[in-house]
């Protein structure tokens, strides 16, 4: 096999093992030669050899999956390089369920352990002297020395801002979530610090309510019944965008015609199902969960990082903010 690839019997076996540095396409020469002769790794037997099992854990609270699917996507992208399987477990927002799939990956010996949620507040970490590497991707951990991925929300909801400034818009609604909850506050602020930067203020107080298209149609209402001069909204995110899209054509007004309207997300049941399709903020959750599973086999390999890490977010235009 390491003969039909061309490479070394030392490389070949660093390539189906995931480890070295090797360039990418010498893994994938090595694979697809592998590929055609039929040959299969001996899990086992490499288990030994390595003292690895080559699995990894990742413990969710997102019951549903809209986010962890996403996430763990992106982790078995990464992770898939070198033959690494992911075993998925649904805490429910329970801290004792957590804690027994937590006992129950360091029994399976995982060589790491993911950890995420539907929410990107800190929580509290998952514990201390554990024998494995833990990386947060979505969420955060309070504790600063561990290793946490993120959105940088306050990076999307400016460009948003930025989007409809440049499409000639200028006065700015902005429908978001509950005030107490952490993604709501973040994007709210730098919503208004944007429009703040061009000497302009939001075009009426930041409405919250709940996450969902009700409260979009509600606060439609409110924006149109208080007599608020707006040429845009900005949506906390795509359910509520939707649900402002219906609000106004249920009202009279054309959307982006004399409303543009941006949501937060880019969740593809929302945006292509709304009415004209919704421009809205990607956060790219699946290089989140690669970016993740990278960070976790570097500390599996014993070069551990520390501390959070916000990845940028991307504005995805689509019919609702159209000039």
């Amino acid at each position: 096999m390491a003969a039909l690839a061309g490479v070394s019997t030392g490389t070949a076996s660093k390539a189906l093992n995931g480890r070295g540095a090797l360039r990418p396409e010498t893994r994938m020469r090595v694979q697809q030669a592998a590929d055609q002769l039929g040959f299969v790794v001996n899990a086992a037997a490499r288990a030994l050899q390595t003292g690895r099992t080559y699995t990894v854990g990742m413990i969710t609270t997102d019951t549903i999956g809209r986010f962890s699917i996403p996430l763990l996507i992106g982790a078995e992208d990464a992770l898939g390089a070198g033959r690494m399987s992911v075993f998925l477990c649904d805490a429910r927002d329970d801290p004792i369920r957590e804690q027994y799939y937590l006992r129950t990956l360091l029994g399976r010996k995982v060589d790491g352990i993911i950890v995420t949620g539907r929410r990107t507040q800190a929580r509290a970490s998952l514990g201390t002297g554990l024998p494995v590497p833990v990386v947060y991707a979505f969420i955060s951990s309070s504790d600063p020395d561990d290793c946490s991925v993120v959105p940088d929300e306050a990076d999307g909801a400016r460009r948003a801002v930025r989007h409809l400034l440049e499409t000639g818009r200028r006065r700015i609604a902005h429908v978001t979530g509950p005030e107490h909850h952490h993604s709501a506050q973040v994007r709210a602020a730098s919503a208004i610090h944007t429009l703040a930067t061009e000497g302009l203020q939001p075009a009426a107080p930041v409405l919250h309510g709940e996450w969902t298209e009700a409260w979009g149609r509600q606060a439609a209402g409110m924006l149109l019944s208080a007599g608020a001069d707006f040429d845009a909204v900005f949506c906390g995110n795509d359910q509520i965008a939707r649900g402002v899209a219906e609000g106004l054509r249920e009202a009279g007004r054309d959307v982006p015609g004399d409303v543009a309207l941006v949501g937060f997300d880019n969740w593809d049941v929302m945006v292509d199902a709304s009415r004209p399709a919704l421009t809205s903020i990607d956060m790219d959750l699946e290089g989140i969960g690669r970016t993740a599973a990278e960070l976790l086999l570097a500390a599996i390999n014993g070069e551990p990082a520390h501390g959070k890490r916000a990845q940028p977010c991307r504005l995805v235009p689509r019919a609702s903010t159209a000039v």
